[in-house]
């Protein structure tokens, strides 16, 4: 018998999709371009005389021009990061009238003719331009044919390279860091300097690379600003013409080191400017994984010291927030707020302009006896966890811990003594040493709910700080936080989806739609009477909204359900049902309810001991029933399933909206 025939794996890195082939017509024009480009590189190698390569390039006019060279690119390199960085952060950051111009003329030297832009510098700069009679006069600068006018003129033709690769990396750099940075007391000069630049560096240093090897071999400006002095404006590139005048082969030598410069530069960003990546962090670790075991529940730690605020401080909340946002918050210390509601209701808008960090919405906010309306994020006092954490990728977790305590003037020591334990605190002490890449997406999790809580903040905002972890660790960071809360002087806000949390946390429950307060009570009260279909649904019960009638409710999306309840008639009202009070019936049945409808199981899922069945019929809104697995078997339920549902009037609560 013949064995089937096994086709072997391509080799690597000349995958292709299945039945993909490269066209004739691209696959020509490409190597064309290639050759083209190749072919004055091997010219140069070929031509080279490498016998005399040593003399030529240690000749003393070639070493004068080559120590010229380095100082003039190195002088520009560094005029370039002074203006260049604020100027690539400038446009990265802030939106401005005339920014689209201002990009263009960063820019522009980049396609304007390399003598077209000395002329241009000649007549800004020199003797008798706009400015150069004026520097002169007052401070005696004279920048054309002058090392100094060589260092310009490779300055304003190379400059272009770093803005464009450090606003790229800006661009893509979350924002999310450096307003968190700011919300845990760093002043906006801190955060660029500790946080920002930081995690630009990749881009930083392709752009400082590409500019220092621009300025290196830049020739058209400087010849036509400064001239060609030797010892003074004559430079490597400048010193090639003049050798291919009377000495070719020497011209070739100088030429093939400022080639083997620039092809050096080129290895070294590995294709940063490109668009490619190193990686310069370790492997993250998946959102499900442990590497290392939780720590038990820390009893009996010491209190970790902080500076921000004393202890027995209080600070009770006043907010009147506008905008997208139209509502007013009144808390007493120690006060928790649970922030639901569905998405786009505006629970982070909400935070944010708590924060002063959001347009959308603007917040009157006075914290105790202070009124922090007018201060900058970094001097409210106000601290938050957004969603991703958002984690400094190059400080380990004891340093990000200790970040907040730092901004704010805790000496080192101090500082870093306080978010140990904090860490220990919240089970994650013995990773104190790990960068954030390293930890899973739950043990980032607690490492920036311990930064936010070390910080000991005025107002604490969390936005759903405990989606990422697992059941057991968010029981035991959930019972952890609810300690620190319960001794907490200031007030703390908590966006979340998950009633457990809700319930468990917070003093009161603030349901959001559409940026509206909805209902503003404790747990137990929007538990019992919810007046949101979403808050309803999320704490597992039927909602359906209508208008009362005389014996019940019209239902918005058609249909009638018959209360015990009675509100005046044309009222607003949510009917509230709990899954339990739901039963499921293969017949119509007959007797007491009052409430009977056919419908199809659409959805089984579990729900602890119990299932939930998803029911939708023609005759009624979806509605979910609760029932046992023995229930389910006995009634032989499946998706595609005929059945009857019920509801007794008496099982129906309405809600006024």
């Amino acid at each position: 018998m013949r064995s089937p025939r096994t086709l072997a794996p391509p080799p690597a890195g000349r995958l292709r999709a299945p039945g993909t082939r490269t066209p004739l017509a691209l696959a020509v024009p490409a190597l064309v371009a290639i050759a083209f480009l190749l072919m004055p590189l091997v010219g140069v190698l070929a031509r080279t005389p490498w016998n005399d390569l040593g003399t030529h390039l240690t000749s003393p006019d070639v070493l004068e021009a080559l120590r010229l060279s380095l100082v003039v690119s190195f002088c520009a390199l560094g005029l370039s990061l002074l203006l260049g960085v604020p100027l690539a952060w400038l446009l990265a950051r802030v939106g401005f009238p005339g920014k689209a111009l201002v990009r263009s003329l960063v820019l522009l030297p980049m396609v304007l003719p390399p003598t077209v832009g000395g002329v241009a510098l000649l007549l800004g700069f020199g003797r008798r331009g706009l400015l150069g009679g004026w520097l002169e006069n007052t401070f005696g600068i004279v920048l054309p044919f002058h090392t100094s006018g060589a260092v310009v003129a490779a300055t304003f033709v190379a400059m272009p390279f770093l803005v464009i690769s450090l606003e790229g990396t800006l661009a893509g750099l979350r924002t999310s860091y450096e307003e968190t940075a700011a919300s845990l007391g760093a002043s906006p000069v801190r955060v660029f300097c500790t946080v920002t630049l930081p995690m630009v560096a990749p881009g930083l240093a392709a752009g400082a690379a590409l500019t220092w090897a621009r300025a290196l071999g830049e020739f058209g400006a400087t010849i036509t600003f400064a001239g060609n002095l030797p010892g003074t404006t004559q430079t490597l590139p400048l010193q090639v013409y003049l050798l291919l005048q009377g000495s070719p082969e020497a011209a070739t030598s100088v030429s093939l080191l400022l080639l083997v410069i620039a092809m050096a530069v080129l290895v070294a960003l590995r294709g940063r400017w490109t668009g490619g990546t190193t990686d310069r962090a370790a492997r993250p670790v998946r959102a499900g994984d442990d590497t290392a075991p939780a720590s038990p529940p820390a009893t009996g730690i010491e209190e970790p010291v902080t500076t921000s605020v004393a202890p027995r401080e209080r600070w009770p909340l006043h907010a009147e927030v506008t905008g997208f946002n139209e509502l007013t918050l009144d808390a007493g210390p120690g006060t928790t707020i649970a922030v639901v509601g569905p998405n786009g209701a505006g629970k982070t808008t909400l935070l944010r302009a708590l924060l002063g960090l959001t347009p959308r919405a603007r917040a009157t906010l006075r914290l105790g006896d202070t009124d922090v309306t007018t201060l900058p994020p970094h001097r409210r006092g106000v601290a938050w966890v957004p969603q991703d954490g958002a984690l400094f990728p190059h400080l380990s977790a004891l340093s990000n811990t200790a970040y907040g305590l730092r901004a704010q003037g805790t000496p080192r020591a101090e500082a870093r003594r306080a978010a140990q334990l904090w860490l220990d605190r919240l089970g994650v002490g013995p990773l104190a040493h790990r960068k954030p890449a390293q930890l899973s997406g739950g043990q980032a999790q607690r490492v920036a709910l311990a930064r936010a809580l070390a910080a000991r903040p005025r107002l604490l905002l969390l936005d759903e700080p405990l989606a990422a972890l697992d059941q057991t660790t968010r029981g035991h960071v959930r019972h952890t936080l609810r300690g620190h809360l319960a001794g907490f002087g200031g007030v703390c806000l908590i966006v979340t989806h998950d009633p457990v949390e809700a319930v468990s946390l917070a003093d009161r429950v603030l349901v959001l739609d559409d940026g509206h307060a909805l209902q503003d009570a404790p747990p137990a009260e929007v538990t019992r009477h919810p007046r949101s279909p979403w808050v309803a649904r999320m704490l597992g019960r039927n909602a359906w909204p209508g208008t009362a009638t005389g014996d019940g409710l019209a239902l918005t999306g058609g249909g009638h359900l018959v209360a015990a309840d009675r509100l005046p008639d044309g009222a607003r009202a949510l009917a509230i049902i709990a899954p339990e009070a739901v039963s499921l019936h293969l017949d119509k049945p007959t007797g007491s309810p009052r409430n009977v409808w056919p419908g199809t199981v659409r959805e089984i899922t579990s729900a602890g001991s119990r299932l939930r069945i998803l029911v939708t019929s023609d005759e009624a809104p979806d509605l979910v029933a609760e029932i046992t697995p023995s229930a389910a078997l006995e009634l032989g339920l499946a998706d595609g399933v005929s059945v009857w549902t019920s509801v007794k009037a008496t099982e129906v609560s309405l809600v006024t909206l």
